[in-house]
């Protein structure tokens, strides 16, 4: 089993296919960003299959394909289909913010992709258009029925919360996640870049409390993915509801991930800088048994936890550009 050196079993891998996105998101992605990852530069799918493979060798079981937006990337099904195909590999899933997927969504399914996560942060038209610049609601809710139809479940929504923006909203979600069976997932807003530190941080603890008051909520016993959220159940059973709390309550004793960007940089924590270049050795010729050592390597400068309380203004990399 791959461990850092804090004796946390590293399972989880999220991989990046592309730091473009479709939208801007409010807390992610400047308005104007144009700096992204030439297309040389990127990973080719037969690089991110070597170095997806390693990591199974090495006792990851867990993929997660991640953006930018992952449906930007031409012929991402392929891609899903090899690595569902690697030996050991248990769990591929997606994030996306949905615009594409009511194309892609069969396609999906057929590949392999067993759950997806879907970013959504407003069931008000106006007000998902101020937060993702374009008029998305409308595309992203095609998407949802489009997964639906093609038979992914668990379907989680992501819903980043932001005072004074959604927060008036978030038990209209919870209500919406229930009649679909939708796993609701809340999320504490992150200060990565720019757009993260300025904006609307909202802390979750008394949202959870009062949620689970009124909508009779229960402990969950049943794990979900492997990530980071803390989940109450409906009172029937027939939905979750998570709660992500990077600042309020940071979850990095049990931290089992690390992130690979489009160019085959590997970020091993999204609040501090440390990384691992991968893509010169892929590129240079490395065998098999050096991919693996590099990535063990790599591994050992995972750090103990974020410093995001005490230096909300550290990490200048924005979130795309990270892997999500």
């Amino acid at each position: 089993m791959l461990s850092d050196r804090f004796g946390r079993s590293i399972d989880y891998l999220r991989v990046s296919v592309t730091d473009r996105c479709d939208l801007r998101c409010s807390y992610c992605m400047p308005k104007h960003f144009k700096d992204f990852e030439d297309p040389p530069d990127w990973l080719s799918f037969d690089e991110i299959e070597r170095v997806v493979g390693a990591f199974v060798r090495l006792g990851t079981s867990r993929v997660r394909l991640t953006g930018g937006e992952p449906l930007l990337r031409r012929h991402l099904p392929q891609l899903a289909g090899r690595l569902k195909a690697l030996p050991g590999l248990a769990d591929l899933s997606l994030s996306t913010n949905a615009t594409q997927l009511g194309r892609h969504a069969g396609d999906l399914r057929a590949a392999g992709v067993s759950r997806i996560n879907v970013s959504l942060d407003s069931l008000d038209r106006d007000c998902m258009s101020r937060i993702t610049g374009r008029d998305s609601l409308p595309l992203i809710l095609d998407g949802l029925k489009a997964a639906k139809e093609a038979g992914f479940a668990p379907i989680k929504i992501n819903m980043v919360a932001l005072r004074g923006v959604n927060d008036d909203e978030i038990d209209d979600m919870v209500e919406f996640c229930i009649r679909h069976q939708f796993v609701l997932r809340l999320i504490e807003v992150m200060p990565v870049g720019a757009t993260g530190q300025d904006a609307s941080y909202l802390g979750l603890a008394e949202v959870q409390r009062r949620l689970k008051s009124k909508f009779k909520l229960k402990p969950q016993a049943l794990e979900l993915g492997g990530g980071p959220a803390r989940y109450l159940a409906s009172a029937d059973g027939s939905t979750s509801i998570g709660f992500i709390t990077p600042l309020s309550q940071h979850f990095c004793a049990s931290c089992n991930r690390v992130r690979l960007a489009v160019d085959g940089t590997l970020y091993l924590c999204l609040g501090q800088e440390e990384k691992f270049e991968l893509r010169p050795l892929l590129r240079g010729g490395c065998s098999d048994a050096e991919l693996e050592q590099a990535i063990r390597q790599a591994i050992e400068l995972k750090p103990q936890q974020h410093d995001f309380q005490q230096r909300p203004d550290k990490i200048i990399r924005f979130m795309s550009q990270t892997g999500g």
